[in-house]
């Protein structure tokens, strides 16, 4: 059952997804960018909120993720703390800001944790990744690792499309779970691969598995929350199921304002404050006398 906004939620931890996945209970994780949305996901009771880079496009404007900053995700980040209560708060490293060295790598964790109290941060890909994502759990920072499909490198992958349709691709794509997991990974974003290869690759992953466009083999499923409720007014991909339509509503909505302001139906009175008569009184007569 959900949790209502009344209601007081225990912190969900790493240990609560590790026995979701042993229990086979599906972990439910979603992405938020500011307060207002972070207080939506944790009442409409989460487990896991996302800080996710995907907020250089859906608010931030860009044309990717690459540009997005660490200053801009910290800042962010730090307004999505403030909204939960109940859910895991993990949030992603920006393109750049770890690929360069262990060292890099974790200092950048460091600083998010330290400036914005999230309780995990993810890195994309395997390869050098893996070695970046051992270095951050040495220095005592949980990891989420990502692997299929991944945005900050989708250009090398040939954009913006399915990862792992041919076995070779689908094999590279179980190596980079495995590498990642013998990292000390406590959780495997799997993006955009078909669903048989996810299910296939399953029974070798010991850590939950957050699937986004990978089927329903997977521990738990993600989506951008400006996606599932129709704000994004993007291109949504294969993978995106729509449960409300808020941008057309918004929209609607501000141009009714726009036609009420014009035809002087708003503000009516009930929109204003009052003075007293006596007080207005006074007024008029400091005014005449200026």
């Amino acid at each position: 059952m959900s949790a209502r906004p009344d209601q007081a939620r225990r912190r969900t931890g790493i240990g609560d997804l590790t026995a979701k996945k042993a229990d086979g209970e599906p972990i439910v994780m979603v992405t938020a960018y500011d307060h207002p949305s972070a207080q939506v996901a944790d009442a409409a009771g989460v487990d896991v909120v996302l800080v996710g880079d995907s907020a250089a496009m859906t608010v931030l404007g860009y044309d990717s993720t690459v540009p997005v900053t660490v200053d801009e995700m910290i800042m962010l980040a730090r307004a999505v703390r403030r909204g939960l209560d109940g859910p895991l708060l993990v949030v992603d490293l920006p393109f750049g800001s770890y690929e360069g060295s262990d060292e890099a790598a974790v200092a950048t964790a460091l600083r998010f944790v330290k400036e914005t109290g999230c309780d995990a941060v993810k890195i994309e890909r395997g390869g050098s990744s893996v070695d970046r994502a051992r270095a951050i759990v040495r220095a005592g920072v949980p990891v989420m690792g990502h692997v299929g499909l991944t945005p900050q490198t989708a250009t090398a992958l040939g954009g913006y499309r399915a990862q792992g349709r041919t076995a070779e691709e689908a094999l590279a794509v179980c190596e980079s779970a495995l590498a990642l997991q013998e990292a000390g990974c406590f959780s495997i974003v799997f993006e955009a691969i078909p669903s048989d290869v996810a299910a296939a690759i399953m029974p070798r992953v010991h850590v939950p598995v957050i699937g986004i466009g990978a089927g329903p083999a997977v521990d738990g499923q993600v989506l951008v929350f400006h996606d599932l409720l129709g704000i994004y007014g993007g291109r949504a991909a294969r993978f995106v199921k729509r449960y409300d339509d808020l941008r057309e509503r918004m929209i609607a909505g501000v141009a009714a304002y726009a036609d009420d302001v014009r035809s002087s139906g708003y503000p009516a009175p009930e929109h204003g404050y009052s003075i007293p008569e006596a007080e207005y009184a006074r007024l008029r007569t400091l005014l005449d006398a200026l």
